[in-house]
């Protein structure tokens, strides 16, 4: 394991009071950067360079700002986003961003309809497969649209802008009954996935984020990578910006594939 991901893991070990296992890392976010997608109504990432090059001291040194919106590229959104006593990105326990997870692979059905809604059905016929979601897992959902990161119509449904664009979303998500399922069935501490929102697109309701938020879970949003993970035998680590208050953050994932 190189110098650095080792260092990682120690460090989040003594944070969590666990141990973390050894394996192959797999990073599950997007850069950010002039092509990251955000929701038609945020104008997007920007980095405004402060300084890059010799300095009259004579040493080099490099400076940016960046400009972001909570709710853009590989982010979380906490259960501040749609509960009003939801926790936010800062309160969110460490226990519910790093633990064991589970990947469950539903992109034949996404990518046949753009407008899928995972259903406990899938879930049930996951378990069958593979085995039952352990208790408090951080559940990831690969629909196979993270193929289309950059290009915003193939990802999005549109590349359209503001306000009025949002009618012409078309993207899967995670049904709600199969979210409360999650929730009162096998008490997941997580869920993520790799489009733009855990509803789907056309959600005008957000029924979804509404019945995952009021219970305090947290959701992962434009994830990728995750046609490289096995469907069991994983721990991630999603730790996003710490935020006071932040109703979502940028966040870095990663999934380790525990060594057989």
């Amino acid at each position: 394991m190189p110098l650095l991901a080792a260092m990682v893991v120690l460090v989040l070990a003594a944070a969590t009071s666990r141990t973390l296992p050894h394996g192959a890392l797999v990073d599950l976010s997007h850069p950010y950067d002039a092509t990251t997608i955000y929701w038609p109504t945020e104008s997007g990432f920007k980095l405004e360079k402060e300084h890059d090059g010799p300095t009259e001291q004579g040493f080099y040194y490099r400076a940016n700002r960046f400009f972001s919106a909570e709710h853009g590229g590989t982010h979380i959104d906490a259960p501040a986003h749609f509960a009003e006593k939801g926790r936010t990105v800062d309160a969110i326990p460490l226990e519910q961003l790093v633990g064991e997870a589970v990947a469950i692979d539903v992109s034949r059905k996404c990518l046949a309809d753009r407008d899928y809604r995972i259903s406990l059905d899938d879930l049930k016929a996951w378990e069958k497969a593979h085995q039952e979601i352990p208790k408090h897992a951080i559940v990831l959902l690969r629909t196979g649209f993270a193929k289309y990161w950059p290009d915003r119509k193939q990802y999005l449904g549109t590349d359209e802008r503001g306000p009025d664009a949002v009618k012409h979303l078309h993207f899967p998500g995670l049904d709600r009954a199969a979210a409360a399922w999650l929730i009162a069935e096998r008490e997941v501490n997580a869920v993520g996935i790799d489009t733009a929102s855990i509803d789907h697109g056309q959600s005008v309701k957000f029924e979804t984020h509404v019945e995952l938020m009021t219970h305090d879970v947290p959701a992962l949003e434009n994830l990728t990578n995750l046609e490289r993970l096995p469907p069991t035998g994983l721990t991630v680590v999603a730790l996003p910006m710490k935020i006071a208050g932040g109703s979502g953050a940028p966040v870095r994932a990663i999934a380790i594939i525990q060594n057989k």
